[in-house]
């Protein structure tokens, strides 16, 4: 039997493509570098961790709370006022509605459901079921005439959190994430909040990385049961046991890594690996709400069965930023399993008395303990849902999609306070003057943030990507919503 050749060297996949062929193997992988972060325009804006990281420009904040409203909440409903629409309800529309659903093809004027008041020394119009959030109404500033791009939940909800209406492009968490880090290194910076019973409507595409590094994907917390899934082994172990295991997978990662340098994703997944530790060390205790007190822990509506669910999680918002997450992304009540419940196909009425319910304390109670706390300033606040409704009846008491106007909340990290920006159409139907498109309000959001949306890049595919696509999207800073 003959003897093997001892003297063979040892060779990789890419030492072999190398090596044969003339080294044309080689072009294949020159090609797929090119698509990691290691080929990136701009060699500083290589982020693998999440260590805080300096913006472009002074900032007026530093972190963004989301409270995504899924399914559309109408606009004539709770924040955009429309005499005339109510003085010609029951009439044909002038113009042709572009609906999504059969049953607004009459075209019939539906008056707005609720009545509107003063809110505020500003005097900001709002409908009476917005009482708490009426009551901060000095520190908002209400958008009413944003647009998306697409009318369809899927598209628009991609769209309002990635500016595009396709999946696979980074969510606006992802980019802030990815540019500036998290002041806190025990923690994700990207965190998702959503109701334990189930995922809203196109679930986990809304918080993607898309093609930046996997660290910068918006990681979910659970507000009941166990915080975060598969962080705690099912058995405990010995402390020491745990230190020694965790060090030496630590060393085994890095050996294998230095021989795979250009392969990033070795990277984030060791990133992860050592988060996860810290995070069983310090994750208990920031997510711990009970030991707020009894007047915070009212103020969000922890003691009624309605504002539960979405007050513990507004209050957990707090709690994270607080601690210097970077991002939290809050999603609603799945009112009796509805994943889209601000959708009021229905009856708007009834609908958006439901979700006003629920969501009305919290929102108004997150923005006040903010700011008695100090951290409003420098906390960006976002209550919006992904497009309005139509000024037509559908079926005679609902309201079926409208991409072209909707109405939106913020509040904090330098945006005018007790300010009212932009009109609809006299019936609501369209956004006419100060339009403003979800990749202005991404591009206005980063600026604030202290980043410029065009110098924010990453190379994909060969093209440096930007923050809003800004060459497609025509993407702006809407300066005046800025103080």
């Amino acid at each position: 039997m003959s003897r093997p050749n001892t003297m063979i060297p040892h060779l990789n996949r890419r030492q072999m493509l190398q090596l044969s062929g003339f080294g044309f193997g080689t072009l294949a992988t020159s090609y797929l570098r090119n698509q990691s972060p290691a080929a990136a325009a701009d060699p500083d804006m290589v982020n693998n961790d999440l260590k805080p990281r300096p913006a472009h420009f002074p900032a007026r904040a530093k972190s963004v709370i989301m409270l995504m409203q899924n399914g559309g909440p109408g606009q004539m409903e709770l924040f955009d006022e429309k005499p005339e629409l109510n003085k010609h309800a029951g009439k044909v529309h002038s113009e042709k509605v572009e609906m999504f659903q059969p049953g607004s093809e009459f075209n019939t004027l539906l008056g707005s459901q609720f009545p509107f008041k003063n809110y505020g020394k500003c005097g900001m119009r709002m409908a009476d079921i917005l009482p708490n959030i009426g009551s901060v109404a000095d520190d908002l500033c209400l958008v009413r005439s944003m647009y998306n791009y697409h009318n369809n939940h899927t598209e628009a909800l991609v769209a309002f959190n990635t500016g595009k209406i396709f999946p696979g492009r980074p969510s606006v968490g992802s980019w802030i994430t990815y540019a500036l880090g998290s002041e806190n290194q025990n923690l994700p910076a990207y965190i998702v909040l959503r109701d334990p019973a189930g995922y809203n409507t196109s679930a986990t595409l809304l918080w993607q990385n898309g093609w930046l590094p996997a660290t910068f994907r918006g990681t979910e917390i659970s507000t009941s049961g166990t915080p975060i899934l598969n962080l705690n082994r099912t058995q405990p172990i010995a402390a020491q046991v745990q230190s020694d295991n965790l060090a030496v997978l630590a060393t085994l990662n890095r050996d294998h890594q230095k021989r795979f340098p250009d392969e990033s994703a070795l990277e984030a997944r060791i990133q992860n690996y050592e988060l996860a530790a810290r995070m069983q060390l310090a994750a208990g205790d920031v997510l711990n709400t009970q030991n707020e007190t009894e007047a915070t822990q009212k103020a969000y509506g922890l003691d009624n069965p309605t504002t539960k669910g979405y007050g513990l999680r507004c209050l957990m918002a707090r709690r994270l930023v607080e601690s210097g997450v970077r991002f939290v992304q809050v999603f609603p009540d799945l009112l009796g399993g509805n994943t889209q419940v601000w959708d009021s196909h229905g009856n708007a009425k009834t609908e958006n008395e439901k979700c006003a319910a629920f969501a009305d304390q919290p929102s108004a109670a997150l923005i006040r303990d903010l700011k008695d706390r100090g951290l409003l300033d420098e906390t960006i606040v976002i209550w919006s849902g992904e497009f309005g409704r139509l000024p037509v009846s559908q079926n005679g008491s609902g309201r079926d999609h409208n991409r072209n106007a909707f109405s939106l909340l913020l509040a904090g990290g330098g945006f005018k306070a007790g300010h009212t920006h932009g009109k609809t159409d006299e019936v609501g139907y369209r956004s006419v003057e100060g339009r403003v498109s979800v990749s202005d309000l991404h591009a206005t959001l980063l600026h604030q943030l202290g980043l410029g949306h065009n110098e924010l890049t990453f190379t994909h595919h060969g093209r440096p990507e930007t923050a809003t696509d800004a060459v497609v999207t025509n993407a702006r800073v809407v300066n005046e919503l800025i103080a």
